[in-house]
């Protein structure tokens, strides 16, 4: 077998060296493609996240201010609830006082009435009775006094204490005076009518004698 000449040889090794470089460079240029592919994948991929962040952040400023609407609108509605349950508790309140008043009102006025019955009751008792028809007719007189009594009660009806007391203006009315050995000046006597209060208010002083000094 002959050999080649020595220039096809080194005319062969050119051509095997130019062929390596030239797919060296292929290769070269195909990687910076792929290389400036990715590249180009991942700046796309962090300008969406950048605006889906700038969206994000714009829809919760946005729900936010909304979540502040709605408390403020809550807190108003509160209040307002606040206030009318006040005005009616107030009204409510204003409601009974003034039932009380006319019920007591009314309830003075009746008693108001009534007292010269009782006056005429009391003296009917004090009567000395010696027959057995008039003591009778006692008994029934007492226990209708006893019924009125009790019912008058109910209403907050009271008879003032006079006998014995000291003298009070404000529950006594005095029209008679005398001087009495060992009592103390201004001491109820005797009662000449009696006095009776309504729910602790006086309505009429009972009438008394008073000693002097």
């Amino acid at each position: 077998m002959s050999e080649k000449p020595l220039e096809e040889k080194e005319t062969e090794q050119t051509l095997d060296s130019a062929e390596t470089e030239g797919l060296d460079q292929q290769d070269n240029v195909l990687q910076d493609e792929e290389s400036n592919s990715e590249a180009g994948t991942e700046s796309e991929d962090v300008e969406a996240e950048s605006a889906s962040d700038v969206e994000s952040s714009f829809d919760g400023e946005e729900l936010a201010a909304k979540l502040n609407q709605l408390e403020e609108k809550l807190k108003e509605s509160a209040n307002r609830y606040l206030r009318l349950q006040a005005d009616y508790d107030n009204f409510r309140r204003r409601t009974r006082e003034e039932k009380s008043q006319e019920r007591k009102l009314r309830a003075q006025e009746l008693v108001t009435d009534l007292l010269p019955v009782l006056d005429n009751f009391k003296r009917a008792l004090d009567i000395e009775t010696t027959s057995e028809e008039a003591k009778s007719l006692k008994q029934g007189m007492e226990m209708v006094y006893r019924q009125l009594q009790d019912a008058l009660t109910k209403e907050g009806v009271e008879e003032v204490d006079a006998l014995n007391q000291p003298f009070d203006p404000n529950l006594h009315q005095a029209v008679m005076q005398e001087a009495v050995e060992g009592v103390q000046p201004n001491t109820v006597l005797d009662v000449f009518q009696a006095g009776y209060s309504l729910n602790g208010r006086i309505i009429r002083p009972a009438m008394v004698k008073v000693s002097s000094e």
